[in-house]
């Protein structure tokens, strides 16, 4: 069975006070959010991704990310590293940072901004695979990157030996059918939608890549574990004491809901990239009543 099954943490970056253009990464912090994941049921660390704020950070800090969480993680969980670029170039060098480092797999979101054609998306992602031997995950979120990288293209790119899976992040549970006949049993269906990923996994998904299980690790992994056995009432269960998170941790951009909840909850200080900017009032109310109704402990006042 793969060890990329279940539920994986889509981990944030916590940073010191501040929202600066180079507000620095808190270390320290980064060690207990990374122990409070290996204790509290994560599958796996997703790391340096969307919501660990990768498009922030130079090519030198994302390296050295990648280094030090493999290193304090000791093969604990296996690390996941968001390698993604809109230059081929530049994502061959990231993953090969990556695989030096010793990340188990890597992230590879699609070419953002560039719109290029299913034809450019497989070229992209083949160029990687071909050029660094390391597992790689392909990640669809065209919400994010105004493209879509279809299912057949995707099922061209499973047939290279290793890419081995993708997150899906379209929330149309209705692909997974498609994924599944096109890429085969051992490909590795992952969902990238916290609201759908539910269904997603008893429609014959392996796992959500999440951006709640930052927040309610324990709920999340057994959320995935009822889902992926089949148990869909106690998945329902579960899934609704979750729902407004899986909402309400996307009323600003990624992450700024999620990076104000771990503050409230005492787990980092309150710190962010530019042009990224610190939660509003109106979404630390909505987020503080999510949580509460998720059953998570938090300072609302902050």
């Amino acid at each position: 069975m793969s060890p990329y099954r279940g539920s994986m943490v889509a981990i944030i970056s916590p940073m010191f006070v501040g929202v600066k253009p180079d507000t620095p990464i808190d270390w320290a912090r980064f060690r207990q959010l990374l122990d409070f994941h290996v204790d509290n049921g994560t599958a796996a660390i997703v790391a340096v991704g969307t919501t660990g704020e990768s498009a922030t950070l130079s090519e030198q800090e994302h390296c050295d990310a990648i280094g030090k969480i493999v290193a304090h993680i000791n093969g604990r969980l296996p690390v996941i590293a968001g390698t993604g670029a809109n230059s081929t170039r530049e994502a061959i060098k990231l993953t090969e940072c990556a695989r030096k480092a010793g990340a188990d797999a890597c992230l590879l979101v699609t070419p953002y901004y560039n719109k290029p054609t299913q034809e450019g998306l497989y070229q992209h992602h083949k160029a990687v695979a071909e050029a660094v031997k390391i597992p790689q995950i392909l990640y669809n979120v065209p919400g994010r990157t105004a493209c879509d990288m279809l299912p057949a293209t995707i099922a061209r790119l499973a047939k290279l030996e290793n890419i081995i899976g993708v997150k899906e992040a379209t929330g149309e549970v209705g692909r997974v059918a498609q994924l599944r006949s096109g890429c085969g049993e051992d490909f590795l269906l992952l969902s990238g939608d916290d609201a759908t990923g539910r269904e997603f996994m008893l429609a014959g998904g392996d796992g959500v890549i999440s951006v709640t299980a930052n927040v309610a690790p324990r709920a999340m992994a057994d959320l995935c574990r009822a889902a992926l056995s089949g148990d869909a009432v106690r998945a329902a269960d579960i899934d609704e004491k979750l729902a407004m998170l899986h909402q309400e941790l996307f009323c600003e951009s990624n992450p700024i809901p999620v990076k104000w909840a771990i503050h409230a909850m005492g787990l980092a200080d309150a710190g962010i990239r530019l042009p990224l900017t610190w939660a509003s009032s109106e979404a630390r109310q909505r987020v503080s009543s999510a949580l509460t109704r998720a059953g998570i402990e938090h300072e609302r006042s902050i």
